[in-house]
Parts: C-alpha cells; structure tokens; sequence
C-alpha cells in the first residue's frame, strides 16, 4: 500500500469520527414547529378505550372493499 492511499484511508477515518448529529434547538414560538415525542405524527389516538374495535374495523373494511368490488364486477349484469 502507497503512502498517499494509507494517508487518505486516515483522514476519512478522522472525517467520519469528527461528524457531530446534532439538531438546532426546537423553536416552540414558530408557527412551523409540531409537536414532537411518540404518538405526535398520528391522526388519531391509539390510548382510546375502543381503540381496537375502531382500528379492526376500519381495517376490515379497507380490506374487504376491493374484494367486494371484484366481485360485484365479475358478477353483474
């Protein structure tokens, strides 16, 4: 291995280890700003009492409606 492709190798070693993740602070005062934290990003409640009923069904219908409509199709007039 050349010198010039083992310097190379440990400078991208370093970039990578020297990389920081970090966020800007949330700006709570910004009309664009939601809420953060688990369960923020979803359009309905999943701590509800009936939550499970209402999920299950809104499923099996969603499901069933192609179907359904396949069916209808093949077997109408």
């Amino acid at each position: 291995m050349n010198t010039q492709s083992l310097l190379r190798a440990r400078m991208a070693s370093q970039t990578i280890a020297r990389r920081g993740f970090s966020t800007t602070r949330p700006r709570f005062d910004s009309p664009f700003h939601y809420p953060e934290g688990p369960r923020s990003g979803l359009p309905f409640n999943p701590k509800t009492r009936f939550f499970w009923l209402r999920y299950w069904t809104f499923m099996g219908v969603g499901f069933s409606i192609p179907f359904g409509m396949a069916v209808w199709h093949t077997y109408k007039a």
